[in-house]
C-alpha cells in the first residue's frame, strides 16, 4: 500500500484504547500479581515504578516517535533510519508471527472456561481437568499422537474474530473494537475485584500482596523482575507500538499519549493484583492456609488456582464468567495488535491491499497455529516456545533497538527533536540517558541473568532436544528469518532509502 494511502486513527482516543488494549493483556492479569507478591510485595511498587519511568516510558515515546516519523511497520520504518537495521524490523515480524501462534490458543483455552464456569465442569480436581480431559496432555515432550477437538473449535473462533476484525482495517476494525472492548473489560473486571473483595479471608490476601519486605530493595533480582514486568507488559520490543503509531496524524502528541498508555497499563496491573489476590486470600482462608501455598502465576492461576476458588465461593458461576471473560477481552485485544505488525509489513513491502495480506499473511498464521497447538504437545510447546522468545527474542529485540538507535547511530537526538514537535510534554537529556544509559544496561543484566540461569539447569526440567527445538531454535530462528528477510525482500520502491526531513512525513518528502 503506498504510503499516501496509509490509513490513520480516527482520533487520539482511538488510538490510545488501541495502544492501552495492546498492552493490557494476560500478563496483566496473570503474571504481575505473583511477580510483585514474589519480590517484596508493597516493597516493589518501588522499583517497578522506576522501571516504568526510566525504561517503559521512554521505550514507548521511541517506538511512537521512530513509527510516527518513518511511517511504517518496524521493517520500512528501521529501513528508513538506515538501511541495515531493516533486518531488526523483519525480527519483530517474526516474533509477532511466533507469538501469534501460541498466544490465540491461550484465548481458545478462556472461550471454554467461561462455558465451564457455568456449573463448574472441572469437577473437584480442576488440574487433572486441564491436562487430561480438556487438554489431552502427554506423559512427556514428544510427537504430536491426538488432536484435541475440544480446543481447535474455539482456536478457529478465535482466528476468525481476529481476522475479521483486521479485515475491517485501522479505524473500523482495530480502533471500533479497542473502544468497545477496552471500557467493557474495564467494567468486567472492575465488578470482579468488587465482588472478590467481599469475600472472606480478602483482606489477608491484600496484606500479603502489599505488605512491604523493604530488604528486597537492595536486591538485585528484584530490579530485574520489575524491569521485566515492565518490559513484557507494555507490548515494546517487537514492534507493536511501531506499526500502531505509523497510523498517527502528522500532528500527535507522542510523549503524552505514551505516558497515558504506560500508566492506564500499570494501574491496571494494580487492579488486577487487588482482585486476584482477594480471590486468593479466600482460598487461603477455606483452606486453612497461609497466601503463599496458594499463590501462583501464569497457567497454574488462571486454570487451577481460579478454578479451585470459583468453586468454593458463592456466586462462582458468575465469578467464573467474569474472570475468563476479561482473559478472552484482555488477550484477543493484544493478539490483535501482535498480529498487525505482521499484516503491515506485508502491505508496505508488497503493497497489497489490506484484505489480501489479512488472509493471507493471517491466514497463514492461524493455520500454524491451529496445526500445531490443538494437540496432545500443544502445552509443552507453548510453554518453552513462549519462555524463549520472550527472553531471547522480545528483550533481546529491545536492547537492540535501544543499542543501534541509542549508540550505534546516535539517533536519539533527532528523534527527541521529533517527539518535541508535536508533542504538548517535551523531552530532553533525561530521556536520553534513560534509553542510552539505564535502559540498555536492565536489559543487559536481564539477559545476563537470565543465560545464567538457563544453563545452569534445564528449563522447567525438560529433555535437552526439546529446548534446543522448540526454545533455542525457535528463538535463533526468528532472528534468522529477519536477516534472510531483510537481504531478499527489499525494493526500493516499496521502501524509500531516504528518511523525511525532520517535521516532514514520508508523504511530503515524496512530493519533494
Amino acid at each position: 500500500m503506498p504510503d499516501q494511502q496509509r490509513e490513520q486513527w480516527t482520533s487520539r482516543g482511538g488510538f490510545l484504547f488501541a495502544a492501552i488494549g495492546s498492552a493490557i493483556g494476560l500478563g496483566n492479569i496473570w503474571r504481575f500479581p505473583y511477580v510483585a507478591y514474589d519480590n517484596g510485595g508493597g516493597a516493589f511498587l518501588i522499583p517497578y515504578l522506576a522501571a516504568l519511568l526510566t525504561a517503559g516510558i521512554p521505550l514507548l515515546i521511541l517506538e511512537y516517535t521512530i513509527g510516527h516519523r518513518f511511517r511504517g511497520a518496524p521493517p520500512a520504518a528501521f529501513r528508513r533510519l538506515a538501511r541495515p537495521t531493516e533486518a531488526i524490523g523483519w525480527w519483530q515480524v517474526a516474533i509477532c508471527f511466533v507469538v501469534a501462534v501460541y498466544y490465540a490458543v491461550v484465548l481458545a483455552w478462556a472461550v471454554r472456561y467461561v462455558g465451564f464456569s457455568i456449573g463448574q465442569q472441572w469437577g473437584d480436581d480442576p488440574e487433572k481437568f486441564l491436562s487430561a480431559k480438556f487438554l489431552h496432555v502427554a506423559d512427556a515432550p514428544g510427537g504430536i499422537s491426538t488432536y484435541v477437538a475440544g480446543v481447535a473449535w474455539p482456536l478457529i473462533v478465535v482466528w476468525a474474530i481476529t481476522l475479521g476484525v483486521l479485515a475491517l482495517g485501522i479505524a473500523g476494525g482495530v480502533e471500533r473494537i479497542n473502544k468497545i472492548f477496552i471500557p467493557l473489560l474495564v467494567l468486567l473486571f472492575g465488578v470482579l475485584v468488587v465482588r472478590a473483595l467481599f469475600l472472606d479471608g480478602a483482606s489477608a490476601g491484600l496484606d500479603a500482596l502489599f505488605s512491604p519486605d523493604w530488604s528486597s530493595i537492595t536486591k538485585g533480582s528484584v530490579w530485574v523482575a520489575a524491569y521485566g514486568q515492565i518490559f513484557f507488559s507494555l507490548s515494546v520490543g517487537f514492534g507493536i507500538m511501531i506499526t500502531y503509531a505509523s497510523y498517527l496524524p502528522r500532528r500527535a502528541d507522542l510523549s503524552g499519549s505514551a505516558m497515558v498508555a504506560g500508566f492506564a497499563n500499570s494501574s491496571f496491573e494494580l487492579l488486577a493484583g487487588i482482585g486476584v489476590f482477594a480471590a486468593l486470600g479466600f482460598m487461603a482462608s477455606a483452606s486453612g492456609v497461609p497466601v503463599g501455598e496458594v499463590a501462583a502465576s501464569g497457567v497454574g492461576l488462571a486454570f487451577i488456582a481460579f478454578p479451585k476458588i470459583i468453586s468454593s465461593m458463592p456466586g462462582g458461576d458468575l465469578f467464573g464468567v467474569l474472570f475468563f471473560g476479561s482473559l478472552v477481552i484482555a488477550g484477543l485485544t493484544s493478539l490483535i495488535s501482535i498480529v498487525q505488525v505482521v499484516v503491515s509489513a506485508v502491505q508496505d513491502r508488497f503493497g497489497l491491499g489490506r484484505l489480501t495480506s489479512v488472509l493471507g499473511v493471517g491466514g497463514a498464521v492461524a493455520v500454524v497455529s491451529i496445526a500445531l497447538f490443538p494437540t496432545d504437545q500443544g502445552l509443552y510447546l507453548l510453554d518453552v516456545v513462549d519462555h524463549f522468545v520472550n527472553q531471547y527474542g522480545i528483550a533481546l529485540a529491545a536492547l537492540v533497538v535501544v543499542v543501534v538507535a541509542g549508540w550505534i547511530l546516535r539517533r536519539l537526538t533527532e528523534m527527541q527533536d521529533h517527539a518535541n514537535a508535536t508533542s504538548a510534554t517535551k523531552v530532553g537529556l533525561l530521556w536520553r540517558l534513560c534509553l542510552g544509559v539505564i535502559t540498555p544496561l536492565m536489559l543487559g543484566w536481564m539477559m545476563w541473568d537470565s543465560l545464567r540461569d538457563e544453563f545452569a539447569e534445564n528449563y522447567e526440567g525438560y529433555p535437552s532436544w526439546f529446548l534446543n527445538a522448540a526454545g533455542w531454535g525457535v528463538a535463533g530462528g526468528v532472528l534468522v528469518v529477519g536477516v534472510v528477510m531483510a537481504l531478499l525482500l527489499w525494493r526500493r520502491a516499496a521502501t524509500p532509502e531516504v528518511a523525511p526531513a525532520q517535521g516532514e512525513t514520508v508523504e511530503e518528502k515524496g512530493a519533494r
